[in-house]
């Protein structure tokens, strides 16, 4: 078997998917087959991180919308985001591979704190280590919590599953004549305003030269794909 290209990565995995066809909430067959996903990455010899959103549950923003602070409505959602990394660590489990909840709140009865030591720790034994949490803080969303996290372990390469194959120029659901990037910049995607990543996300990804690669979880094994070389999606770097 091939080499993976990247040996660690942070793959962050939105929330809303974790819903499947419905409106919110967990549904299982989708965790099982993303659970799946993950361990079949592990098995190629990359060690694997993952970051979850929490939009299936509970999204800041749209909470603070109904009558609370918008950092009250954070840390909700980031509570939120342990609940589905707690969903996925039990379904990764079951299938037999080790993994681990490390959050970045304190709350020693569910699951550990996330530390730089933890998070080396536990990659090193080859567990899938989920981060819950987001970076703890209000007004910095996952996609940021992302590249934070792959930075302070030294993750090669953050992995960001979407709904589409790729950055395109404009939503290609809409827009028929969109334009899909094999490869950008830093900079040109945060200059370009493409909305799959926020910019925040971007300048932290460019300051600390971690490239991003966007691709569609939506096809099955399309993970190994991307540790491979290859898959459908887009590069950002440089």
């Amino acid at each position: 078997m091939a080499e993976p290209v990247y040996r660690r990565v942070v793959i962050k995995l939105s929330g809303e998917y974790l819903a499947g066809s419905h409106p919110s909430g967990i549904d299982q067959p989708t965790v099982d087959g993303i659970a799946g996903d993950l361990i079949a990455a592990r098995q190629l010899g990359s060690e694997v991180a993952v970051v979850v959103g929490g939009g299936n549950i509970a999204r800041g923003v749209e909470v603070s919308s109904r009558g609370v602070s918008r950092p009250t409505g954070d840390t909700m959602g980031m509570l939120a985001t342990v609940m589905n990394c707690l969903a996925l660590e039990a379904a990764i489990e079951r299938k037999g591979t080790p993994a681990r909840t490390l959050s970045a709140f304190v709350m020693p009865q569910i699951c550990e704190l996330f530390t730089r030591g933890t998070a080396h720790k536990y990659l090193a034994k080859g567990r899938i280590v989920l981060l819950g949490g987001g970076t703890g803080n209000p007004f910095f969303t996952t996609d940021t919590t992302a590249v934070l996290r792959a930075a302070e372990i030294g993750a090669e390469a953050v992995l960001k599953a979407t709904n589409v194959d790729g950055v395109y120029s404009a939503d290609p659901k809409k827009d028929p004549s969109a334009r899909r990037f094999d490869r950008l910049t830093h900079s040109q995607a945060i200059e370009g305003d493409y909305k799959v990543m926020d910019a925040t996300a971007f300048a932290l990804a460019r300051e600390t030269s971690l490239p991003i690669i966007v691709f569609s979880i939506a096809e099955p094994g399309s993970i190994s794909a991307i540790l491979r070389g290859g898959g459908r999606g887009t590069i950002v770097a440089g």
